[in-house]
């Protein structure tokens, strides 16, 4: 009987030596351990990610999915060597808490259609991200994405760096968006989850596959958020804050972040350009004056800056007049404000796509 069992454990012992010898060589073979453009732990917050939401704004109710595709941008796959224009922004570009056509970038994808010119733009916006984040995205995402050669970068900014203390020298840039998850035991797992060629190929199946738990899907009521503004506080659109403030003295109050602030402009320029592509700044408005005066401060300062060192810019901050009902939050749009705000981008946007991609 023991000499059975004895044998029994090493026909056991030499199969599972056997089947770990095969995961290996799979692993060696067709796995990602030495490849330089594999994301490793960096991204894995924003990549193949699923999410089901449910939205209440005025009258409607919409469910819908939220999706990051393998590369990190929002939307379904898609071959980075078939991108031409990304947008680059944080939470108000990503838009996660409305449907994709209710956002900025698919009311510009629509103009695009209408006056049929054929390129999509792709959204790339990241959650959280300030032009810190924004940098980091060229030294962390861009260069792992295979034949990845856009022929323009649009950077919808300010907002972000408004709400952060981007002069302070100690900020960590993967911290900026969460590009690389501070938990360290984590970073390990996604490592190795993201090298891996079983646990990806894994992964990549329930992303395609999988439509998500409905017991999960999040619900946010915006007509609740909406009575939440501050109704009592007029709102102030370009035209009256160059009226009703004091322009050189918020300048003076906010010189450091603004010097922070136009110096990540041109390092955004410069990875751009290196990349081939075009940059073009957009400065973004927002809805109350929370952040107003900052981010007023970096709007006037970024139009100037683009005109003194040639950079492609919209001055969207004069040119929309918005009410309240184009904003949920301070610098986040309402379906109404992320139309009309899609509309201003691409009057000027088309001006250099038409040559281009005009059928």
């Amino acid at each position: 009987m023991k000499v059975e069992l004895l044998g029994f454990s090493k026909i056991l012992i030499n199969k599972v030596l056997l089947f770990l010898t095969i995961v290996f060589l799979i692993e060696i073979i067709f796995g990602y351990w030495f490849d330089e453009s594999n994301f490793g732990p960096y991204m894995r917050e924003h990549r193949m990610k699923k999410t089901l939401y449910q939205i209440k704004t005025k009258d409607k109710t919409i469910n819908y999915t939220y999706k990051r595709n393998y590369n990190g941008f929002r939307g379904n796959e898609m071959n980075p060597n078939e991108i031409e224009i990304i947008f680059v922004g944080g939470s108000a570009v990503d838009e996660k808490y409305k449907p994709e056509k209710l956002t900025i970038v698919g009311f510009l994808n629509k103009n695009l259609e209408k006056e049929n010119i054929k390129i999509k733009v792709i959204n790339a916006g990241i959650e959280g991200q300030s032009t810190i984040g924004h940098i980091a995205n060229f030294k962390y995402w861009f260069p792992k994405l295979k034949e990845f050669s856009p022929k323009y970068i649009i950077f919808y900014v300010g907002g972000r760096d408004a709400k952060h203390n981007i002069s302070n020298k100690n900020i960590i840039e993967t911290k900026d968006g969460m590009i690389l998850n501070p938990n360290a035991a984590e970073v390990f797992t996604d490592n190795i989850k993201s090298r891996s060629v079983i646990l990806d190929s894994i992964k990549r199946a329930k992303h395609r596959y999988y439509n998500g738990n409905e017991k999960k899907r999040l619900f946010y009521d915006f007509n609740t958020m909406s009575k939440k503004k501050p109704y009592d506080e007029e709102y102030l659109n370009y035209d009256q804050k160059i009226m009703n403030y004091n322009v050189d003295k918020i300048l003076e109050n906010n010189f450091e972040k603004i010097g922070s602030f136009l110096n990540n402009i041109d390092k955004l320029a410069d990875h751009t350009i290196k990349l081939g592509a075009i940059p073009i700044f957009i400065n973004q408005s927002a809805s109350t004056s929370e952040i107003s005066k900052k981010l007023f401060a970096l709007n006037i300062s970024l139009i100037d800056h683009c005109q003194k060192n040639n950079y492609i810019c919209v001055d969207l901050a004069k040119k929309l007049t918005s009410t309240w009902d184009y904003w949920w939050g301070d610098i986040h749009s309402t379906p109404l404000g992320s139309e009309k705000i899609a509309n201003i981008i691409f009057l000027k946007l088309k001006t250099y796509l038409k040559n281009d991609y005009l059928n």
